[in-house]
């Protein structure tokens, strides 16, 4: 970094609805049979998000001003590093220039932050006492209990059984900040005693949110926190994309391509986002923006774009969105972020018309990519970033096969260190691919709402 590098924090996150060519499919809600009613999900839902997040997913300004409080806290960590990964260039043999934004310096070690401090301001101000979300590998777990922590919220996590054992140390830290972290399925609620009896694996982000919207409907004064997929947690994330646009500029640097993981979303629209702007504002703009998926969670590459449940339960708002099924599961998977069976509403619509592009790598493939990442710039991505990492050694590969000299920006969202366990059995020879079997694909898509066929034309 250098002083040219120095920005400000944003005052304004990006709402890209406004700058879309077309329009996003509305939300259905699930009937009691647990089929698709006709009708957009409004008021009348029972577990109710706070206006001003509901103005965040419908609004079509451009600019939605960040509040002081959520400013001001942004700053213990805000504006995160552009960093150029000069030794990855000079050891790949690539004229490519690699930048990356790094968002693992914070105490939750990740971007997550980013819409956990938001959504907790939002809350609180609504008159929520205490919140329950799922998380997958743990980072938005951790942000929001740090989160929570900041706005005096309670705050209870399900955390997918598989993390929740590889990983104890962000356990810990979600403890040192008040949470109460629980292993999903859990003996909590009336779902995870199910899956529990009845052997049913359950070990997936999915059904961690199953059992925290359970609750959270149990519970008075409590209300569901998602990390990823909703329009509100992208637009918080953008902060990230907006940050590196500035820092670019000032190098007098516009990227060529911009990658990022893929979970539900949050992660590749936050930076991604504020750079496919300019190319759905003049067309002679030419980024190409590319998601990075996991092969053994493969939602946009091979999954199907269909209305599906956003949780495990069938109860939940019904979504237009590429999906591999909400029954979908996915064992022996490292990357526990990117486990999530489906892409948001708005990401997914973004690539069914063609404004970005998605890829999957296989986990020993990205975990090699990751190793060689922090000998040469000596720092550990967690296994969802490495996959960024990966996907941007690839373009740069490319680059150098093509004779071209591209700018690559991709986003290291969150640090590796409580990784050892994943990164101990690649160093090992023990990591093996997930293989997913296409009858296994087929058998989860079986139970998606058949929407199209009561009469819905979603577009």
């Amino acid at each position: 970094m250098t002083s040219s590098d120095i920005v400000d924090i944003p005052r304004h996150w990006y709402n890209v609805a406004a700058d879309l060519p077309f329009e996003l499919p509305a939300d259905l809600t699930p009937d009691q049979a647990g089929s698709a009613t006709s009708q957009p999900v409004g008021r009348s839902m029972a577990l109710q998000l706070p206006l001003a997040l509901v103005r965040q997913t419908i609004g079509k300004t451009s600019e939605i001003a960040i509040p002081d409080p959520v400013r001001e806290l942004y700053r213990a960590w805000r504006p995160t590093p552009l960093l150029r990964a000069h030794r990855l260039e000079q050891a790949l043999g690539t004229k490519a220039r690699i930048y990356y934004k790094y968002e693992g310096g914070n105490v939750s070690g990740s971007h997550k932050l980013a819409t956990a401090i938001a959504q907790a301001f939002y809350y609180r101000s609504a008159g929520v006492q205490r919140l329950t979300t799922g998380t997958g590998a743990g980072q938005w777990g951790t942000a929001l209990a740090v989160a929570c922590r900041s706005f005096g919220l309670a705050c209870k996590v399900y955390m997918v059984a598989g993390s929740f054992t590889q990983k104890p140390q962000r356990k810990t830290i979600m403890q040192l900040h008040g949470a109460d972290v629980v292993p999903s399925p859990s003996l909590d609620t009336r779902s995870g005693k199910l899956a529990r009896d009845r052997k049913i694996d359950g070990g997936n982000m999915a059904f961690a949110v199953t059992e925290a919207l359970e609750d959270a409907l149990a519970s008075q004064g409590s209300a569901l926190s998602v990390g990823s997929g909703e329009a509100y947690s992208i637009l918080h994330s953008t902060v990230i994309g907006l940050e590196a646009d500035e820092q670019l500029a000032k190098l007098g640097e516009r990227p060529d391509v911009v990658l990022a993981s893929l979970g539900a979303g949050s992660n590749f629209g936050g930076i991604a986002l504020p750079f496919l702007k300019y190319k759905l504002r003049d067309s002679k703009h030419t980024v190409r923006c590319v998601s990075v998926e996991s092969s053994a969670c493969p939602k946009l590459t091979q999954g199907v774009y269909r209305y599906d449940y956003t949780d495990g339960s069938g109860v939940t708002a019904l979504q237009k969105m590429y999906t591999l099924g909400h029954r979908f599961r996915t064992h022996n998977m490292h990357a526990g972020g990117l486990r999530y069976h489906a892409c948001s509403k708005l990401i997914s619509a973004l690539y069914h018309h063609k404004w970005t592009e998605a890829v999957a790598y296989t986990q020993t493939d990205v975990f090699a990519s990751a190793v060689q990442f922090t000998q040469l710039e000596g720092i550990l991505p967690a296994p969802e970033s490495a996959h960024a990492v990966h996907g941007a050694i690839q373009e740069a590969l490319r680059a150098r096969q093509d004779g071209t000299s591209p700018v690559i920006l991709f986003c290291l969202s969150g640090h590796g260190l409580y990784d050892m366990s994943s990164y101990a059995e690649y160093l090992e020879g023990r990591m093996e691919n997930v293989v997913i079997d296409d009858d296994a694909i087929r058998s989860s898509l079986g139970y998606l709402p058949d929407v199209e066929a009561r009469g819905q034309r979603p577009s």
